[in-house]
């Protein structure tokens, strides 16, 4: 295949597909990219705005409808498995091995919703996204499969229902309560533009990012993690709780609902001091997110780093998602010139940190970041310097 991030080619996935199944007629390839979130995280689930776009790296499949039952899956990124094979009457309930849950569980949210399969299917996947650094892999293979089943069976799924579908799925079938940003990022992005979206209502508006003389530098501390092995679905409870105990001096349904002069007011409602530091972190992201969109589209990205960085201190400390190597990354990374701003982005708990940085600096900030972060950790750090692309789609 090409080399470098973002460089897979139709013909390269088809020829995948024919190594595995051996054939290649009737075979259509589709792509869903994975997403980088610039800010507003955590903010999904509790109803605020968050601001992602999607990257030019993702998942891609090769797919062909078969004559009768039988569903083959198989993905190119853990070979080892080998091929998953079944049939449409079982193919909802493959919750083992753990990469077909993903597929597995928008086949069931399709069929629940009267959206059933009359052939069977042979797929194979392959994703360029690095594994575990948090740039949503699972929510491309959901949006991915959903928008190649609807497309392939005719069912006309709308790209928002198929962000529905798939954060849907992860929420009931994998047992992961993530809000709806990966998946509405992955089925809605639009090259060179991040969408400013309303979680609470889903109205959203593509705002360009024109970073003219700077680059969006992913920094991964290739430190894996699993969020649902992780605090995550905790920190949901705990936002929950916050809403619960204000609900008592305000009515409102999630913490997006309260600017911050509101919060102040009526934190002391909130009866565990835990949860009125993660309630302070989704209100005051919230509007970090809506502040930073009106200096992006100002031209003011010093206003736009700044607010990025404001963003990290509070997932570090008040939401508590942070690590030591994301940590390391950020402090490495503030240290030198031409850098505009740099927070973690995605879940927490390891993955990737997002930077802005000017084009001259690019090559001296990712071999003294590097450099660093090597001395202190004991391992390396990668680096990706990637391009906004467009959402799912048919090649």
């Amino acid at each position: 295949m090409g080399s470098g991030l973002g460089s897979v080619t139709k013909t390269d996935i088809i020829d995948l597909f024919y190594n595995v199944y051996g054939y290649k007629e009737g075979v259509s390839v589709y792509f869903a990219p994975g997403r980088v979130n610039l800010i507003g995280e955590h903010t999904d689930y509790n109803g605020g705005h968050v601001f992602p776009c999607a990257l030019t790296i993702g998942t891609y499949a090769a797919v062909s409808l078969r004559n009768d039952d039988t569903v083959r899956l198989y993905s190119e990124n853990v070979s080892r498995v080998g091929i998953v094979k079944t049939n449409l009457d079982e193919c909802t309930s493959l919750r083992a091995p753990g990469w077909c849950a993903y597929p597995a569980g928008i086949m069931w949210t399709l069929e629940s919703r009267g959206f059933k399969m009359n052939r069977g299917i042979d797929i194979l996947y392959y994703g360029d996204i690095p594994a575990g650094a948090g740039l949503s892999s699972s929510a491309s293979i959901e949006v991915l499969t959903a928008y190649m089943i609807s497309d392939l069976f005719g069912f006309g799924i709308s790209n928002v229902d198929i962000a529905r579908i798939g954060q849907y799925s992860e929420n009931n079938y994998n047992g992961m309560n993530c809000g709806i940003m990966d998946q509405f990022a992955s089925a809605m992005g639009k090259k060179d533009n991040a969408i400013f979206l309303d979680t609470a209502t889903l109205e959203y508006e593509y705002a360009p990012v024109e970073l003219d003389d700077k680059k969006i530098v992913i920094m991964n501390t290739n430190k894996k993690h699993s969020l649902c092995d992780s605090e995550y679905n905790t920190r949901r409870r705990e936002c929950e709780k916050a809403v619960e105990d204000i609900k008592s001096g305000i009515n409102i349904e999630t913490l997006g609902e309260l600017n911050e002069e509101q919060f102040e007011e009526y934190k002391c409602l909130i009866k565990d001091s835990v949860c009125v530091r993660r309630a302070r972190h989704a209100v005051y992201e919230n509007r970090r997110t809506i502040n930073a969109v009106e200096a992006l589209k100002a031209g003011d990205m010093r206003l736009f780093g700044k607010l990025m960085k404001e963003s990290h201190v509070s997932l570090r400390d008040d939401y508590e998602v942070s690590c030591k190597e994301l940590d390391i990354l950020v402090e490495e990374t503030e240290k030198l010139d031409g850098v505009y701003g740099v927070r973690m982005t995605g879940g927490g708990f390891g993955g990737c940190c997002v930077s802005i940085i000017e084009d001259a600096h690019v090559d001296a900030v990712i071999e003294r970041v590097g450099r660093a972060y090597k001395k202190r950790v004991g391992y390396d750090a990668d680096f990706y310097v990637v391009s906004i692309g467009d959402g799912v789609r048919r090649l």
